[in-house]
Protein backbone atom coordinates (compact mmCIF):
# COMPACT_ATOMS: atom_id res chain seq x y z
CA UNK A 1 0.00 0.00 0.00
CA UNK A 2 2.96 2.47 0.66
CA UNK A 3 5.19 3.11 -2.15
CA UNK A 4 8.57 3.80 -3.23
CA UNK A 5 9.64 4.00 0.46
CA UNK A 6 13.46 3.29 1.45
CA UNK A 7 14.71 2.84 4.97
CA UNK A 8 16.76 5.18 6.72
CA UNK A 9 17.61 4.81 10.24
CA UNK A 10 15.04 2.01 10.98
CA UNK A 11 13.82 1.98 14.28
CA UNK A 12 11.66 -2.01 14.90
CA UNK A 13 10.02 -2.49 18.35
CA UNK A 14 10.08 -5.97 19.13
CA UNK A 15 7.11 -8.24 17.74
CA UNK A 16 4.10 -9.25 20.26
CA UNK A 17 3.29 -12.92 20.37
CA UNK A 18 0.95 -13.55 17.56
CA UNK A 19 -2.69 -13.60 18.49
CA UNK A 20 -4.01 -17.37 17.56
CA UNK A 21 -5.63 -18.80 20.71
CA UNK A 22 -8.99 -16.84 19.22
CA UNK A 23 -8.44 -18.26 15.70
CA UNK A 24 -7.59 -21.92 15.53
CA UNK A 25 -8.65 -24.99 16.99
CA UNK A 26 -5.78 -27.30 18.54
CA UNK A 27 -5.33 -30.91 19.94
CA UNK A 28 -3.02 -32.29 22.84
CA UNK A 29 -1.02 -29.28 23.09
CA UNK A 30 1.48 -29.88 25.62
CA UNK A 31 0.27 -28.09 28.62
CA UNK A 32 -2.43 -26.50 27.36
CA UNK A 33 -4.60 -25.78 30.11
CA UNK A 34 -1.72 -23.97 32.20
CA UNK A 35 -0.01 -22.06 29.15
CA UNK A 36 -2.27 -19.28 28.83
CA UNK A 37 -0.88 -16.68 26.86
CA UNK A 38 -0.88 -12.65 28.11
CA UNK A 39 -3.78 -10.95 28.90
CA UNK A 40 -5.84 -14.11 28.77
CA UNK A 41 -7.89 -15.32 31.86
CA UNK A 42 -9.86 -17.54 32.87
CA UNK A 43 -13.45 -16.80 33.53
CA UNK A 44 -15.82 -19.99 34.38
CA UNK A 45 -14.84 -23.46 34.89
CA UNK A 46 -16.75 -26.43 34.38
CA UNK A 47 -16.37 -29.55 35.62
CA UNK A 48 -17.63 -33.14 35.69
CA UNK A 49 -17.50 -32.43 31.39
CA UNK A 50 -16.74 -35.08 28.88
CA UNK A 51 -15.13 -34.74 25.38
CA UNK A 52 -18.03 -37.60 24.32
CA UNK A 53 -16.78 -37.46 20.24
CA UNK A 54 -12.85 -36.99 20.68
CA UNK A 55 -12.66 -39.13 24.40
CA UNK A 56 -15.54 -41.03 25.75
CA UNK A 57 -14.79 -42.20 28.86
CA UNK A 58 -12.71 -39.51 30.14
CA UNK A 59 -13.85 -37.40 32.59
CA UNK A 60 -12.23 -33.30 32.20
CA UNK A 61 -13.13 -29.95 33.08
CA UNK A 62 -14.06 -26.99 30.78
CA UNK A 63 -11.66 -24.11 31.46
CA UNK A 64 -13.93 -20.60 29.61
CA UNK A 65 -11.40 -17.97 28.59
CA UNK A 66 -12.00 -14.80 27.24
CA UNK A 67 -10.75 -15.77 23.50
CA UNK A 68 -11.25 -19.77 23.39
CA UNK A 69 -13.10 -22.70 25.17
CA UNK A 70 -9.95 -25.43 26.71
CA UNK A 71 -11.15 -29.18 27.40
CA UNK A 72 -8.03 -30.99 29.36
CA UNK A 73 -9.30 -34.98 30.25
CA UNK A 74 -8.20 -35.59 34.36
CA UNK A 75 -7.52 -39.09 33.32
CA UNK A 76 -4.88 -38.39 30.46
CA UNK A 77 -2.99 -35.36 30.78
CA UNK A 78 -2.33 -35.58 27.38
CA UNK A 79 -5.64 -34.97 26.02
CA UNK A 80 -6.64 -31.96 25.29
CA UNK A 81 -8.14 -29.06 22.93
CA UNK A 82 -8.65 -25.84 22.02
CA UNK A 83 -11.75 -23.77 20.47
CA UNK A 84 -11.03 -20.33 19.42
CA UNK A 85 -14.13 -18.58 19.63
CA UNK A 86 -13.36 -17.17 16.16
CA UNK A 87 -13.85 -20.39 14.96
CA UNK A 88 -17.07 -21.17 16.53
CA UNK A 89 -20.07 -21.16 13.71
CA UNK A 90 -22.93 -22.55 15.57
CA UNK A 91 -23.41 -23.82 19.71
CA UNK A 92 -26.16 -25.17 21.52
CA UNK A 93 -27.51 -27.63 24.21
CA UNK A 94 -29.17 -31.08 24.35
CA UNK A 95 -30.16 -33.50 26.12
CA UNK A 96 -28.49 -36.58 25.51
CA UNK A 97 -28.53 -40.31 27.04
CA UNK A 98 -25.64 -41.91 28.23
CA UNK A 99 -24.77 -45.73 26.83
CA UNK A 100 -23.98 -46.47 30.71
CA UNK A 101 -26.77 -48.57 32.40
CA UNK A 102 -28.24 -47.04 34.79
CA UNK A 103 -27.81 -43.32 33.96
CA UNK A 104 -30.05 -40.50 33.74
CA UNK A 105 -30.22 -38.32 30.67
CA UNK A 106 -27.19 -35.68 30.80
CA UNK A 107 -27.00 -32.10 29.22
CA UNK A 108 -24.80 -31.84 26.71
CA UNK A 109 -22.90 -28.72 24.91
CA UNK A 110 -22.71 -28.75 21.21
CA UNK A 111 -20.41 -26.88 19.20
CA UNK A 112 -19.68 -26.40 15.31
CA UNK A 113 -16.30 -24.75 14.60
CA UNK A 114 -14.60 -24.55 10.95
CA UNK A 115 -10.88 -24.18 11.11
CA UNK A 116 -8.81 -23.69 8.26
CA UNK A 117 -11.30 -25.66 5.58
CA UNK A 118 -12.16 -28.57 8.24
CA UNK A 119 -15.25 -28.92 10.13
CA UNK A 120 -15.39 -30.22 13.16
CA UNK A 121 -18.04 -31.22 16.27
CA UNK A 122 -17.84 -31.11 19.70
CA UNK A 123 -19.95 -32.44 22.37
CA UNK A 124 -19.49 -32.19 25.95
CA UNK A 125 -21.61 -33.95 27.88
CA UNK A 126 -22.17 -33.24 31.63
CA UNK A 127 -20.70 -36.49 33.47
CA UNK A 128 -21.51 -35.91 37.55
CA UNK A 129 -24.48 -38.02 37.66
CA UNK A 130 -26.14 -35.26 39.66
CA UNK A 131 -30.03 -35.42 38.53
CA UNK A 132 -30.54 -31.67 39.28
CA UNK A 133 -27.57 -30.70 37.08
CA UNK A 134 -29.81 -31.62 34.33
CA UNK A 135 -32.10 -28.78 34.51
CA UNK A 136 -29.71 -25.77 35.20
CA UNK A 137 -27.88 -23.99 33.10
CA UNK A 138 -24.51 -25.06 33.83
CA UNK A 139 -22.83 -23.84 30.31
CA UNK A 140 -24.52 -20.40 30.64
CA UNK A 141 -21.21 -19.21 30.72
CA UNK A 142 -20.32 -20.17 27.41
CA UNK A 143 -22.61 -18.75 25.87
CA UNK A 144 -22.88 -14.88 27.46
CA UNK A 145 -18.71 -14.89 27.22
CA UNK A 146 -18.89 -16.01 23.41
CA UNK A 147 -21.68 -12.88 23.08
CA UNK A 148 -19.14 -10.93 25.19
CA UNK A 149 -16.06 -11.85 22.50
CA UNK A 150 -18.15 -10.85 19.34
CA UNK A 151 -19.64 -7.52 20.33
CA UNK A 152 -15.89 -6.73 21.64
CA UNK A 153 -13.79 -7.15 18.26
CA UNK A 154 -12.36 -3.71 18.02
CA UNK A 155 -10.05 -4.61 20.99
CA UNK A 156 -8.29 -7.58 19.23
CA UNK A 157 -8.79 -7.35 15.20
CA UNK A 158 -7.96 -4.92 12.38
CA UNK A 159 -11.13 -2.44 11.21
CA UNK A 160 -11.28 -0.91 7.76
CA UNK A 161 -14.41 1.69 7.03
CA UNK A 162 -16.06 0.86 10.33
CA UNK A 163 -18.81 3.58 12.02
CA UNK A 164 -16.10 4.60 14.65
CA UNK A 165 -16.32 8.63 13.92
CA UNK A 166 -19.02 10.37 14.70
CA UNK A 167 -18.85 13.70 14.19
CA UNK A 168 -15.18 14.11 13.93
CA UNK A 169 -15.01 12.52 17.17
CA UNK A 170 -13.66 8.72 17.82
CA UNK A 171 -16.34 6.11 20.03
CA UNK A 172 -14.59 5.14 22.92
CA UNK A 173 -14.56 1.85 24.07
CA UNK A 174 -14.91 0.78 27.55
CA UNK A 175 -11.64 0.94 29.55
CA UNK A 176 -10.14 3.39 26.41
CA UNK A 177 -8.43 5.92 27.24
CA UNK A 178 -7.42 8.67 24.66
CA UNK A 179 -3.41 10.05 25.31
CA UNK A 180 -3.15 12.41 21.87
CA UNK A 181 -4.85 13.57 18.96
CA UNK A 182 -3.00 14.62 15.99
CA UNK A 183 -4.43 16.37 13.17
CA UNK A 184 -2.70 17.14 9.83
CA UNK A 185 -1.76 13.07 9.07
CA UNK A 186 -1.35 11.73 5.33
CA UNK A 187 -2.58 8.75 4.35
CA UNK A 188 0.06 7.83 1.88
CA UNK A 189 -1.86 4.33 0.74
CA UNK A 190 -2.74 6.33 -2.83
CA UNK A 191 -0.82 8.07 -4.99
CA UNK A 192 -2.46 11.59 -4.15
CA UNK A 193 -2.63 10.83 0.14
CA UNK A 194 -5.48 12.04 1.82
CA UNK A 195 -5.47 14.07 4.68
CA UNK A 196 -6.78 12.94 8.30
CA UNK A 197 -6.24 13.21 11.78
CA UNK A 198 -4.80 10.35 14.65
CA UNK A 199 -6.20 8.96 17.64
CA UNK A 200 -4.00 7.70 20.01
CA UNK A 201 -5.28 5.20 22.96
CA UNK A 202 -4.21 2.81 25.17
CA UNK A 203 -5.84 0.19 23.13
CA UNK A 204 -5.43 1.51 19.61
CA UNK A 205 -4.34 3.63 16.80
CA UNK A 206 -6.78 4.97 14.45
CA UNK A 207 -6.68 7.49 11.54
CA UNK A 208 -9.79 8.87 9.75
CA UNK A 209 -9.66 11.11 6.72
CA UNK A 210 -11.36 14.53 7.23
CA UNK A 211 -13.24 14.81 4.24
CA UNK A 212 -14.84 11.79 4.34
CA UNK A 213 -15.32 10.00 8.36
CA UNK A 214 -16.25 6.95 6.97
CA UNK A 215 -12.30 6.13 5.29
CA UNK A 216 -10.93 5.38 8.33
CA UNK A 217 -8.47 2.41 10.05
CA UNK A 218 -8.95 0.96 13.40
CA UNK A 219 -5.71 -0.84 14.68
CA UNK A 220 -5.17 -2.33 18.17
CA UNK A 221 -1.36 -2.64 19.15
CA UNK A 222 -2.33 -6.33 19.39
CA UNK A 223 -2.20 -6.49 15.43
CA UNK A 224 0.90 -4.28 15.01
CA UNK A 225 3.97 -6.26 14.19
CA UNK A 226 6.49 -3.11 13.73
CA UNK A 227 6.76 0.37 13.65
CA UNK A 228 9.46 2.42 11.79
CA UNK A 229 9.84 5.77 10.60
CA UNK A 230 11.26 5.50 6.80
CA UNK A 231 12.10 8.20 4.05
CA UNK A 232 9.29 7.97 1.37
CA UNK A 233 9.35 10.31 -2.16
CA UNK A 234 6.62 12.57 0.42
CA UNK A 235 9.89 13.30 2.83
CA UNK A 236 10.07 10.71 6.39
CA UNK A 237 7.12 8.47 7.24
CA UNK A 238 5.73 6.45 10.04
CA UNK A 239 5.71 2.80 8.13
CA UNK A 240 3.55 0.42 10.50
CA UNK A 241 3.36 -3.40 9.62
CA UNK A 242 0.34 -5.30 10.92
CA UNK A 243 0.58 -8.72 11.87
CA UNK A 244 -0.38 -11.63 9.45
CA UNK A 245 -3.62 -11.93 11.32
CA UNK A 246 -4.45 -8.21 10.91
CA UNK A 247 -3.95 -8.40 6.97
CA UNK A 248 -0.32 -8.08 6.21
CA UNK A 249 -0.32 -4.58 5.59
CA UNK A 250 2.31 -2.03 4.97
CA UNK A 251 0.33 1.43 6.05
CA UNK A 252 2.39 4.80 5.65
CA UNK A 253 1.68 8.03 7.24
CA UNK A 254 2.93 11.34 6.82
CA UNK A 255 3.30 14.36 9.54
CA UNK A 256 5.18 17.52 9.63
CA UNK A 257 6.45 18.89 10.81
CA UNK A 258 9.31 15.60 11.29
CA UNK A 259 10.18 16.76 15.33
CA UNK A 260 5.92 15.81 15.53
CA UNK A 261 6.61 12.47 13.46
CA UNK A 262 9.34 11.51 16.26
CA UNK A 263 7.65 12.35 19.16
CA UNK A 264 4.51 10.39 17.79
CA UNK A 265 6.57 7.51 17.19
CA UNK A 266 8.55 7.32 20.47
CA UNK A 267 4.52 7.51 22.24
CA UNK A 268 3.50 4.75 19.74
CA UNK A 269 6.28 2.68 20.70
CA UNK A 270 5.88 3.21 24.13
CA UNK A 271 2.01 2.32 24.16
CA UNK A 272 2.45 -0.73 21.91
CA UNK A 273 5.29 -2.49 24.35
CA UNK A 274 2.87 -1.42 27.31
CA UNK A 275 0.48 -3.13 25.47
CA UNK A 276 2.62 -6.05 25.63
CA UNK A 277 2.91 -6.86 28.62
CA UNK A 278 -0.94 -7.00 29.46
CA UNK A 279 -3.12 -6.42 26.78
CA UNK A 280 -6.82 -5.63 27.28
CA UNK A 281 -9.10 -8.04 24.93
CA UNK A 282 -12.11 -5.94 26.09
CA UNK A 283 -14.25 -8.70 27.67
CA UNK A 284 -15.78 -8.32 31.40
CA UNK A 285 -17.50 -11.10 32.87
CA UNK A 286 -17.86 -12.70 36.53
CA UNK A 287 -19.58 -15.82 36.88
CA UNK A 288 -20.06 -15.39 39.85
CA UNK A 289 -22.63 -12.24 39.61
CA UNK A 290 -23.70 -14.06 36.32
CA UNK A 291 -24.80 -17.21 38.29
CA UNK A 292 -26.59 -15.00 41.04
CA UNK A 293 -28.70 -13.13 38.02
CA UNK A 294 -29.88 -16.63 36.76
CA UNK A 295 -30.73 -17.59 40.42
CA UNK A 296 -32.93 -14.69 41.09
CA UNK A 297 -34.58 -14.95 37.42
CA UNK A 298 -35.85 -18.35 38.40
CA UNK A 299 -37.01 -17.10 41.68
CA UNK A 300 -38.99 -14.99 40.25
CA UNK A 301 -40.30 -16.75 37.65
CA UNK A 302 -41.39 -19.55 40.28
CA UNK A 303 -42.79 -16.72 42.05
CA UNK A 304 -45.20 -15.80 38.92
CA UNK A 305 -46.03 -19.60 38.33
CA UNK A 306 -47.76 -19.85 41.90
CA UNK A 307 -50.13 -17.05 41.24
CA UNK A 308 -53.68 -18.83 39.52
CA UNK A 309 -56.68 -17.67 38.03
CA UNK A 310 -58.26 -18.62 41.12
CA UNK A 311 -56.78 -15.64 42.60
CA UNK A 312 -58.40 -12.67 40.37
CA UNK A 313 -61.88 -11.79 40.37
CA UNK A 314 -63.15 -10.91 36.92
CA UNK A 315 -65.75 -8.22 36.72
CA UNK A 316 -69.55 -9.26 35.02
CA UNK A 317 -69.31 -7.56 31.64
CA UNK A 318 -72.94 -7.73 31.85
CA UNK A 319 -73.16 -4.94 34.42
CA UNK A 320 -70.33 -2.88 32.30
CA UNK A 321 -73.25 -2.60 29.84
CA UNK A 322 -75.51 -1.35 31.98
CA UNK A 323 -73.12 1.97 33.47
CA UNK A 324 -74.73 4.93 31.94
CA UNK A 325 -77.66 3.61 30.27
CA UNK A 326 -80.29 5.00 31.34
CA UNK A 327 -78.32 8.55 32.23
CA UNK A 328 -77.55 8.14 28.41
CA UNK A 329 -81.11 7.52 27.59
CA UNK A 330 -82.22 10.84 29.50
CA UNK A 331 -79.90 13.12 27.41
CA UNK A 332 -80.92 11.36 24.58
CA UNK A 333 -84.85 11.96 24.79
CA UNK A 334 -84.19 15.70 26.17
CA UNK A 335 -82.31 16.34 23.06
CA UNK A 336 -85.25 14.89 20.92
CA UNK A 337 -87.86 16.58 22.60
CA UNK A 338 -86.74 20.23 22.25
CA UNK A 339 -89.39 21.95 20.75
CA UNK A 340 -90.38 25.76 20.79
CA UNK A 341 -94.54 24.73 23.01
CA UNK A 342 -95.79 26.37 25.68
CA UNK A 343 -95.69 22.66 27.23
CA UNK A 344 -91.90 22.45 26.92
CA UNK A 345 -91.05 25.43 27.79
CA UNK A 346 -93.14 24.81 31.08
CA UNK A 347 -91.54 21.08 31.67
CA UNK A 348 -88.51 22.75 31.30
CA UNK A 349 -88.90 25.32 34.43
CA UNK A 350 -87.01 24.42 37.70
CA UNK A 351 -88.30 23.03 40.51
CA UNK A 352 -86.88 22.35 44.44
CA UNK A 353 -85.39 19.13 44.93
CA UNK A 354 -85.90 18.11 48.62
CA UNK A 355 -83.28 15.19 47.98
CA UNK A 356 -80.55 17.55 47.13
CA UNK A 357 -81.35 21.10 48.35
CA UNK A 358 -81.19 23.34 45.42
CA UNK A 359 -83.56 24.26 42.12
CA UNK A 360 -83.11 21.38 39.65
CA UNK A 361 -84.74 20.91 35.91
CA UNK A 362 -88.07 18.74 36.62
CA UNK A 363 -87.65 15.54 35.51
CA UNK A 364 -89.25 14.03 32.75
CA UNK A 365 -91.68 11.10 32.85
CA UNK A 366 -90.37 7.39 33.59
CA UNK A 367 -87.49 8.36 35.70
CA UNK A 368 -86.37 8.97 39.03
CA UNK A 369 -83.75 10.73 40.78
CA UNK A 370 -82.03 7.85 41.82
CA UNK A 371 -81.86 6.42 38.08
CA UNK A 372 -79.42 10.04 37.41
CA UNK A 373 -77.26 10.29 40.48
CA UNK A 374 -76.32 6.44 40.53
CA UNK A 375 -73.73 6.28 37.42
CA UNK A 376 -72.42 3.02 38.61
CA UNK A 377 -74.30 -0.14 39.28
CA UNK A 378 -75.05 -0.48 43.52
CA UNK A 379 -73.81 -3.99 43.75
CA UNK A 380 -70.95 -5.18 41.68
CA UNK A 381 -71.09 -9.20 41.06
CA UNK A 382 -68.42 -11.71 40.68
CA UNK A 383 -67.54 -15.09 38.61
CA UNK A 384 -65.74 -18.01 39.53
Amino acid sequence: MLKNITQVDAKQQPQLELLWEDKEVKFDVSQLHKNLRSGERVLDYIYHIEDSKGNPGDTGRLMVTNLRLIWHSLVHKKYNLSIGYARIGNTNTRIVHMHSKGRSPSQALYILAISDGTRFEFLFTDVSGETARRDQPIFASVFDIYQLYQRTYLYRDLKLRGAIVQAGQLVILPDEQVFSQVQGVWNLSSDQGNLGSFVVSNIRLVWFADANETFNISLPYLQIESLRVRESKYGPALVIQTAETGGGYVLGFRIDPAERLNELFKELCSLHAIYGEQPNFGIQYNAQDARERLAEAAEEAAQAAQFKVENFEELDERQEREINTKLNSYLAEGCMAKTSSASSREEGDPVYCKELGFAMERIRDGYKLQDLWSVMPTKMETFE
